[in-house]
């Protein structure tokens, strides 16, 4: 990553939404855009743009007009290193580590993954989506050789520590773990944590609470009507 100024991880995870966001901008004719209007169309909080938006940009904003727009999404790129290359693994090639392997967004933000590890001796050597995949047996050796920095965890819950481990002490610097486990690392060890079936529960905690207030509200709105329908009765009787 090119940045080199202090920045928080909700800060780097808005970073690809603006750039999306200004790419589509710049695709229908808007060629300068303030933060006030980012924040409001996006639904954020304007502050937080301002600040983000400062962090990032080589140019001071106009007065009523913003920034422009090509450079600002240049200037997003490069403080997230989307023109730069960096090479990742991921271990566990079943059916959430294949899929993963033949995402094609990964490279837009310079990521590439140049192999995969898998614990099955019979697919050593295989190739899954273009990408060469090793046993484990072999995972230490060629992230040292590879100077691998960044690695994808997609094993069963009970494998993802140990795995982590050895990782760790290949030289990884950031894991992305999409096992449902906490994994224990070095305080200088970045963690992203994916568990599917937790966000899968918050949605659907979500969706009840409004269909409990949807419902509620219904049920106040058809009392209302009985009450007012009662009222006319009782004034023309």
């Amino acid at each position: 990553m090119a940045q080199t100024k202090s920045v928080s991880r909700n800060q780097l995870m808005r970073m690809p939404i603006y750039r999306s966001y200004l790419i589509k901008k710049l695709k229908n004719g808007i060629n300068e855009i303030s933060a006030p209007v980012m924040a409001k169309e996006l639904k954020l909080n304007e502050e937080k743009v301002r600040k983000d938006i400062s962090l990032v940009s080589s140019q001071v904003g106009k007065p009523r007009q913003g920034r422009d727009v090509e450079l600002l999404i240049q200037d997003i790129e490069k403080f997230i290193g989307y023109n730069e290359r960096t090479n990742a693994v991921l271990v566990g090639v079943g059916h959430l580590g294949s899929a993963l392997l033949g995402y094609q967004g990964f490279a837009e933000y310079g990521i590439d993954i140049c192999m995969a590890f898998d614990a099955n001796p019979n697919l050593d050597g295989t190739m899954i989506a273009g990408k060469r995949v090793y046993y484990t047996k072999n995972m230490s050796m060629l992230c040292r050789i590879m100077d691998i920095k960044i690695a994808v965890i997609t094993v069963p819950a009970q494998y993802a520590q140990a795995v982590c481990d050895v990782l760790v002490e290949a030289g990884v610097k950031a894991i992305w773990n999409f096992a449902p486990i906490h994994l224990e690392v070095p305080s200088n060890i970045l963690v992203q944590n994916e568990n599917m079936a937790t966000s899968l529960a918050v949605l659907s905690v979500h969706l009840q609470a409004q269909i409990k207030e949807k419902k509620q509200e219904e049920s106040q709105a058809k009392k209302s009507l009985i009450d007012i329908q009662t009222q006319i009765a009782t004034l023309t009787t």
